[in-house]
Order: structure tokens, then C-alpha cells, then sequence
């Protein structure tokens, strides 16, 4: 059985995101434009769970990384953990539907604003230093 890295291939010459034509995308959207394949996020989150499933640990999807809220709502949906630094960040996890109790809020020099609404979204951990405890 072959494991595949990721969804994206080329089929007679053609590239794919999984079932869809790229050029077909592209055409549809206009470019430039960014294509992102569910099923490659949801892969390598399974592989993530699989490997450190003994420790039961909360594995979270690095919000810095790509904010886009659709992307936020795939790893809403595989229960996934969200590692914030920033208000902004904070509130479209919160948006796209992710619980407070599996968010980790990461960075220094938060204003009190960001305190106040991860104390309001109630937060899972803060690693803040130089500001006060967040919980």
C-alpha cells in the first residue's frame, strides 16, 4: 500500500489537488491563488495523533503558520489544540469555532486587551512572560 505525502499530483501531465484540475482552480479564481488540500492537513494531524497517541498529548495547529478561517475550522473539526501569540490570532480561532480550553497563548509583551480576552476565552495555558499570569 503506498502512503501518500500529500494530495497534490500530477495525472497525465496535468496537476491536482486531490479530484481537482489546478488549472481548472486557477482559471476559476484567477491567480495568484492559494490552494490548500484538506485531506493533507488531515493526514499528517492523524499521523501526529498516531505517533504520540501513549502520551495523549494536545497537539496544536500553529495559528502563525496560516490564519485562514477555513483552514481554522478543518482542525476545529479534528479536535485540534491552536497555538496563539496575539489577540488577532486568539479571536479567529475563537471565530472559527475552537475552545479556549485547547488554545496555548505564546509570547511576550501581551497588553492587558489580549490578558482580558484570553482570560475571557478561557485559555488552556499562557507561556507569557513579562506580563501577568494568564490564568
Amino acid at each position: 500500500m503506498k502512503i501518500m505525502a500529500d494530495f497534490f499530483q500530477y495525472r497525465d501531465g496535468r496537476l491536482f489537488c486531490e479530484q481537482a484540475p489546478v488549472e481548472r482552480i486557477a482559471r476559476q479564481a484567477a491567480t495568484p491563488v492559494y490552494i490548500y488540500s484538506s485531506a493533507t492537513f488531515r493526514l499528517h494531524y492523524q499521523r501526529l495523533q498516531e505517533a504520540f497517541d501513549e502520551c495523549d498529548p494536545l497537539i496544536c495547529y500553529s495559528v502563525k503558520g496560516c490564519s485562514n478561517i477555513h483552514i481554522l475550522r478543518l482542525f476545529v473539526q479534528m479536535d485540534s489544540g491552536f497555538d496563539v501569540v496575539s489577540g488577532g490570532e486568539l479571536y479567529r480561532v475563537v471565530r472559527s469555532g475552537g475552545r479556549g480550553d485547547r488554545v496555548v497563548y505564546a509570547g511576550v509583551g501581551k497588553t492587558d486587551e489580549e490578558i482580558s480576552q484570553a482570560l475571557d476565552a478561557g485559555i488552556a495555558y499562557c507561556a507569557a512572560r513579562c506580563a501577568p499570569p494568564c490564568g
